[in-house]
């Protein structure tokens, strides 16, 4: 037990916040978590000190504890883990061990909440955290600050003596988010994020869905709560201005706002309202994720107004058996197109999120997802390779047919392995999308018999039996190795012209549409 004798802890956050192993060195830029942020304002607030560990990249022995130890002791550490980094956050939580053997450490995030026993059997982690962390952990410092018994704090569970495990209730979800104080920006090296050398900043004023898409982990995170019938919850119109005017005030460089909440249009009325003081008050061009089967043409109209110049999109499949199916999602094929006419209309571009790999999935049905996009239209499109969340139901569906072999594969790069859809068919898929998406809106619009002909033909060059899957991926590596290098060197280096390379790209894309 710890006990700080009436001193106010000294708590570190660890966050290892890279997808691509291989890249090293890198001095700034990584992406702002809200969780984090929201973590450390509420502790602040009660008198606690709070700083961040920003791992931008996979960082050996030495690197690591240099950086554990630069930043001085603490009382406790805690390290917000997604599924994809566990591996690394258990050796991270290793060194951090044989650096500070007494420091307590807690875990949370996506990963512990799903499988929190799993996390908690490592012998280096002393607690984790099961759901929305910041009063848990508050309450937690407190009783330590006092000397009082910490194990019975509700949302975390705790090993006792022998190893066994404490596992407290999970505390109700609150109705008003109002009552979260406004996150702590400066938790980050928040002016050398990678969106704010761009002048953009990554705004979330929700939390949680309503929704029950089958490979997404939200269905499960609910379940956690013993009230999960409030689990998807807003801040108030009038707060989230206050939220942006806070940020805006502390970062006058900003000038582009993604708001990254699940669904931004998730509650109708709610957004409406939104959306009519983001026009008076804020009224910086912006950018969030929309669902088709709840928007109105009205609404569209009015997100043009307030300053809306892109929107994200779940299309995910399309494959309308697929999505009814597999994913639980229902927008029909004819309703997804009438949505997309509208943000046409209006001069909004349109970025589309698609997953590649799914179960029981084939080429054929991959190729109809990247059809529906060239009928959409879509400006931008992101193809995700699936990747089977544990607990999520397409996990169990994976896991019972046989889709998911024992034991990992470090060359494997698709998660599933189905033999009516191999890896390189789905690694193909993913590579090329965007570039097919193009040409079939070209079939698209070629006239009646012409049209039919360089569509037949683009079919054969995606599911023809001669093509050369194989090397055309390694192709397409090779040269998004270079892009993205690209891409970064401009970022960190050359911000300037990147942004103005992204307003000519939106402009284009906005004249298009209208012309359309």
């Amino acid at each position: 037990m710890i006990n700080l004798h009436g001193r106010k802890a000294k708590m570190l956050l660890v966050y290892p916040d890279y997808t691509d192993r291989d890249i090293k060195g890198k001095v700034s830029g990584g992406n702002y978590s809200e969780g984090l942020a929201s973590i450390s304002a509420v502790l602040k607030e009660g008198g606690h000190d709070c700083k961040l560990l920003h791992l931008l990249y996979l960082h050996n022995e030495k690197e690591f504890k240099d950086k554990l130890t630069a930043l001085g002791k603490f009382d406790v550490i805690g390290f917000s883990i997604r599924t994809t980094a566990f591996p690394d956050s258990r050796q991270y939580m290793i060194w951090t061990k044989e650096v500070y053997p007494d420091v307590f450490i807690i875990c949370g995030s996506y990963h512990v909440t799903l499988v929190p026993e799993e996390v908690l059997v490592l012998p280096e982690v002393d607690c984790v955290c099961i759901g929305d962390g910041e009063y848990a952990e508050l309450e937690l410092l407190d009783k330590m600050t006092a000397g009082e018994d910490y194990t019975d704090v509700e949302s975390l569970w705790f090993k006792d003596e022998n190893g066994a495990f404490i596992k407290n209730p999970i505390r109700p979800l609150f109705a008003d988010l109002d009552r979260i104080p406004i996150p702590d920006f400066d938790l980050f090296d928040y002016k050398n994020l990678e969106s704010v050398k761009v002048n953009t900043a990554i705004v979330v004023v929700s939390r949680g869905c309503f929704y029950n898409c089958t490979y997404c982990g939200n269905g499960n995170f609910r379940k956690v709560y013993p009230n999960k019938k409030i689990y998807a919850r807003f801040r108030s119109p009038e707060n989230a201005i206050l939220y942006l005017k806070t940020l805006l005030s502390k970062y006058p460089n900003i000038q582009y706002i993604n708001f990254r909440d699940a669904i931004f249009n998730m509650f109708p009325d709610w957004f409406d309202k939104f959306i009519d003081l983001y026009k008076e008050e804020i009224h910086l061009p912006c950018t969030g994720n929309i669902r088709f089967d709840i928007l109105k043409e009205e609404t569209v109209k009015k997100m043009k107004e307030a300053g809306f110049y892109t929107i994200d999109m779940g299309l995910e499949s399309g494959d309308q058996e697929m999505r009814f199916k597999y994913l639980k999602r229902f927008p029909t094929d004819e309703m997804i197109v009438n949505c997309s006419n509208w943000f046409h209309k209006y001069g909004i571009a349109q970025l589309t999120y698609n997953i590649i790999g799914l179960p029981f999935e084939d080429i054929h049905k991959a190729l109809k997802t990247i059809k529906l996009n060239a009928k959409i239209k879509s400006d931008r499109v992101v193809p995700n390779i699936f990747y089977p969340y544990p607990g999520t139901k397409l996990y169990d569906l994976s896991k019972e047919a046989g889709f998911l072999p024992d034991g990992a594969d470090p060359d494997r790069r698709v998660p599933l392995v189905q033999p009516q859809f191999p890896e390189k068919e789905v690694l193909f898929i993913e590579a090329y999308f965007m570039h097919f998406v193009k040409r079939y809106k070209l079939a698209y619009r070629l006239p009646g018999r012409i049209g039919k002909l360089y569509e037949k033909w683009l079919d054969s060059r995606v599911t023809g039996k001669w093509v050369p899957h194989s090397f055309l991926v390694w192709l397409h590596d090779v040269y998004s190795l270079i892009r993205n290098k690209l891409k970064d060197f401009l970022v960190n280096h050359m911000p300037k012209i990147y942004l103005c390379l992204r307003k000519l790209k939106h402009r284009k894309k906005a004249q298009k549409a209208k012309e359309a």
